[in-house]
């Protein structure tokens, strides 16, 4: 009789644990979700980027193309981009975060390969990044870099660039 009803407090012990597991998980997955769309999640969703590549000393224009990039709930972004004279280049994988208020800041890479499709170098572009009071449009300033395959630091430059949001 005794073992019985141990197994069954064990069990009813168990069973309320698992249930509590589960709730703060929901509720954390919740709280997450709120703070997301109220503070840094304003980002979310996919935009329509003009780049303008500048001299870094004086601000003068370089050269203008688009690119698509998409902030994903969770602080991961993905972008394509038109521009590259000679060779390829892939996608760019990365992460960006809130900084407060309308301020946001990001980082990602993307792969260059020459015409003959070797791995030549990484491009890391880091931007800060600034939402309209609309939540349809931003600014950013961006500084990129380019490694060698050692990850030695080969070229540097300065962009701008708007943004609209696709819908």
């Amino acid at each position: 009789m005794k073992s019985t009803l141990t197994r069954t407090f064990t069990g009813l012990a168990l069973v309320a644990t698992m249930t509590l597991a589960v709730a703060l998980l929901s509720i954390s997955a919740a709280a997450k979700r709120q703070e997301s769309q109220s503070n840094g999640g304003r980002i979310e969703g996919t935009w329509r980027v003009q780049v303008t590549l500048r001299n870094c000393q004086t601000g003068a224009e370089i050269k203008n193309f688009p690119a698509l990039l998409t902030f994903a709930n969770g602080g991961t972004l993905t972008g394509t981009s038109t521009v590259l004279s000679t060779g390829l280049r892939s996608p760019d994988h990365g992460i960006w975060s809130h900084t407060g208020g309308q301020s946001y800041h990001a980082v990602d890479e993307a792969f260059i390969f020459n015409p003959a499709g070797a791995w030549v170098s990484t491009q890391r572009l880091t931007q800060d990044i600034q939402l309209a009071a609309d939540g349809d449009t931003l600014l950013s300033n961006a500084t990129t870099e380019f490694f060698d395959t050692a990850g030695n630091l080969t070229a540097t430059g300065c962009a701008t660039a708007n943004a609209t949001r696709m819908e």
